[in-house]
C-alpha cells in the first residue's frame, strides 16, 4: 500500500482503518547489543548469550524498549497522511504493553489501524495509531500500544 496522500478534508474519514503491515524486520544480537550500550541496560538476558541458554526464552531477548523504538521504521512504512504535511511529532502513548519477548534473530512487523484523527487549531492533526507488533511464527505480539503522532500542516 505504501503512504497515501489524501486532501486534508478528506483525512478524518480513514479513522478506522486498518493498514497493511510493514516489512518483516529482524531484530539481530548486534542491534541488541548496541541498544544496550546505547541506553546502558546491560541486563544478561539480552546481552550474553552463553548465561540467557539458561532461562526459560533459550537465549537472548530484545529490550522491550528496543521493539518499541523501532515503531519509528516498522510502523512507518504505511500510512495515511494529508496532503501540506510540513512535519510529524511523537506526541506519546496512551498504552504500552509487552506481551512476549523478541528473541534475537526473530522477524517482527507492526499492524496499524487509524483509531482517532482529531483536528486541532492551526492546521494540526492529533492522531492515534493502534499498534500490534507481531513476531513471525509467534501468536503472542511482542506489544501491543496507542501511539500519539502531531501532525502539523500548512
Amino acid at each position: 500500500m505504501g503512504f497515501q496522500i489524501v486532501p486534508q478534508e478528506e483525512f478524518t474519514n480513514y479513522i478506522g482503518t486498518v493498514l497493511e503491515p510493514g516489512d518483516w524486520f529482524e531484530i539481530g544480537q548486534e542491534r541488541i547489543n548496541e541498544f544496550a550500550e546505547c541506553t546502558e541496560d546491560r541486563q544478561f538476558i539480552h546481552i550474553d548469550e552463553e548465561k540467557a541458554k539458561d532461562t526459560p526464552f533459550g537465549g537472548t531477548i530484545a529490550h522491550g524498549f528496543l521493539t518499541l523504538s523501532m515503531l519509528s521504521h516498522i510502523a512507518t512504512q504505511n500510512g495515511i497522511t494529508p496532503e501540506g504535511v510540513v512535519m510529524g511529532i511523537n506526541y506519546g502513548f496512551d498504552k504500552v504493553r509487552f506481551l512476549a519477548p523478541v528473541r534475537a534473530g526473530k522477524r517482527v512487523r507492526a499492524h496499524v489501524t487509524i483509531q482517532d484523527i482529531t483536528l486541532k487549531d492551526g492546521g494540526r492533526y492529533l492522531v492515534k495509531q493502534a499498534i500490534s507488533v507481531e513476531i513471525e511464527g509467534e501468536e503472542t505480539p511482542a506489544l501491543v500500544a496507542e501511539w500519539l503522532s502531531m501532525v502539523a500542516t500548512a
